[in-house]
């Protein structure tokens, strides 16, 4: 069978049309549709592949299109495959210009705002995976934010969520068996942020992730021991960097995130 999807189509990211999407398939229980992304979308040829495609495939297309020639284009493309389109943003803007007498502005250093927001968050996020869980220290100089702290005190989700904001973060684990890279104590204009996490709460992510793995329950990674001693290191090492630490214990990515970029924005 071909693969279903939602093709998300967009002149600009495509965030807003993607989030729809997604809020979408979140109501149905089908696992098979998936979501395709098209960003910065400029020609009408670029639009008729994918009309052509999605037709091919037995999808439809959910749309943001700033530009009303490439709007129009869909719309007549869409028809034309017998594909159903969604133009996500279109109406809200005609109810803008209805209700308020307004236009939107298409600028072109509006659009190229949005590539250079498009091309940070793209580096940023390349850095993310390339710096993650400190596989290279050199990255531990070149971010904007590092976060330290003991396994399983979400600091991988976290740099993901920061490099989507188009931050430049690393982290690094700490373990009392392994010495600090020396990266770590270099270079000013870093925020470097310690993360933490209650003895209880750590002892229950840890074994669901042992038996997430297949391993056996008792393992030195998940005893009340091992993770008191990894903790007093971590505070110790928090301690020496005098760095702000936050206690991710029943907090979600988002709220750490925001304490970060306030943070940052000091």
């Amino acid at each position: 069978m071909t693969q279903p999807y939602i093709y998300v189509c967009s002149d600009a990211v495509g965030e807003t049309a993607e989030a729809v999407a997604k809020a979408t398939l979140r109501q149905f229980s089908s696992e098979d549709v998936k979501i395709k992304r098209y960003s910065h979308l400029r020609t009408e040829d670029e639009i008729a592949r994918i009309v052509a495609e999605a037709a091919e495939t037995g999808s439809f297309i959910s749309y943001t299109l700033v530009q009303p020639e490439l709007r129009e284009w869909m719309r007549e493309e869409s028809v034309r495959h017998g594909v159903r389109a969604v133009d996500v943003m279109g109406p809200m803007m005609q109810a803008f210009v209805d209700t308020f007498g307004s236009f939107p502005s298409r600028e072109p250093g509006l659009l190229h705002s949005i590539d250079e927001t498009y091309h940070r968050r793209m580096e940023a996020i390349e850095f993310a995976v390339k710096y993650d869980d400190g596989k290279d220290a050199r990255g531990l100089v070149q971010a904007q934010v590092v976060l330290i702290g003991v396994s399983r005190t979400s600091k991988t989700p976290l740099s993901v969520f920061l490099s989507h904001k188009g931050i430049l973060a690393a982290n690094l684990p700490l373990m009392p068996e392994v010495n600090l890279p020396e990266e770590l104590k270099q270079g000013p204009g870093r925020l470097i942020v310690g993360l933490t996490m209650q003895p209880e709460h750590l002892l229950g992510i840890r074994s669901e992730r042992l038996k997430t793995l297949g391993l056996p329950a008792s393992a030195q990674y998940a005893s009340k021991e091992r993770i008191q001693e990894e903790l007093k290191y971590a505070a110790s090492v928090m301690e020496s960097l005098d760095c702000p630490v936050i206690d991710v214990t029943n907090r979600a990515i988002e709220e750490t995130a925001g304490i970060i970029m306030e943070w940052l924005n000091k």
